[in-house]
């Protein structure tokens, strides 16, 4: 089982928490998680199993949609409902106020991450110096806010829908929003409903797993290896060349199935398995930089 599952993560569990089902649903130690999700979040969790690891640097820029509410009027050390929530006492502004608030958050923004995060700070994860009462400095990071819709405006509920870059923080959306009017804000609701290609209509639950595991059908809740990245374009080798690429020798592309220039190309076995995924050395010749 060398691929991608999707995962409808529930609440109250980390992603951590997820690899570990998995691990033990599929026997095997060779699983790791593309984009974490907070504990209180739920929705689209992608792990990569098997010889598959190897490709989850080429997921790191992968555009993620989200569903959230935001509570108007209370704060909180993780900016969310799992961390000291304190209320305000200031009522939340008018719907319009709101609106236009939010609307500054669209484009390329410089965006401080929580202190309670898993950035980390020489080396140190941040939400460890922060539950030692330790100084917390992070720096700004540029993110892109490809759209923020606003879903419905509840008295002090505010549920929106975020398109955004890898990277971005939904809960420092919410604490800069309050920030910004004043009242204090705080995200208490989150959903992954997209990771690029992926949606969470094709997730399944850990409940959903655990049958297939006990019918013996756990594989088929995984996407094969060459079937991902479609952004690449596909090279089939047949096996003289497949052994060669596993010795980590240069293989050759045609030049009328991939495009002169293109940086990475996956090569495929006769059968479509993922052999290996090549960078562009010269012209139409490409080393095994990644191979499974």
């Amino acid at each position: 089982m060398n691929g991608l599952v999707l995962v409808d993560k529930p609440a109250g569990c980390t992603s951590h928490d997820v690899v570990n089902r998995w691990r033990k649903l599929a026997n095997t130690r060779r699983v790791g998680h593309i984009g974490t999700l907070d504990p209180m979040a739920t929705g689209l969790l992608g792990l990569v199993t098997g010889t598959a690891t190897r490709l989850a640097q080429f997921f790191g820029a992968e555009e993620k949609t989200y569903r959230g509410e935001i509570t108007l009027g209370c704060v909180s050390d993780t900016y969310d409902l799992d961390g000291d929530v304190k209320y305000t006492g200031i009522a939340a502004p008018p719907s319009e106020v709101v609106c236009a608030a939010l609307g500054q958050f669209k484009g390329r923004v410089w965006q401080m991450p929580p202190p309670v995060s898993a950035k980390k700070i020489n080396g140190v994860p941040a939400y460890k110096l922060a539950r030692k009462n330790l100084p917390v400095e992070l720096a700004p990071v540029e993110v892109e806010i490809k759209a923020l819709t606003i879903d419905e405006i509840d008295g002090n509920r505010v549920g929106v829908t975020v398109v955004c870059s890898s990277g971005t923080y939904i809960r420092s959306i919410a604490h800069d929003l309050g920030q910004k009017l004043d009242c204090g804000a705080l995200l208490s609701k989150l959903r992954r409903t997209r990771i690029g290609e992926f949606s969470e209509a094709n997730s399944y639950t850990l409940e959903a797993l655990a049958d297939l595991a006990a019918n013996g059908k756990l594989a088929t809740a995984v996407i094969p290896s060459g079937a991902l990245l479609p952004q690449m374009p596909s090279e089939y080798v047949d096996s003289e060349v497949e052994m060669k690429i596993r010795q980590g020798r240069d293989f050759r592309t045609s030049p009328f199935v991939v495009r002169p220039g293109t940086p990475y190309v996956k090569a495929l076995s006769r059968s479509g398995d993922l052999i290996a995924i090549g960078e562009l050395r010269i012209p139409n010749i490409y080393h095994p930089s990644t191979v499974l």
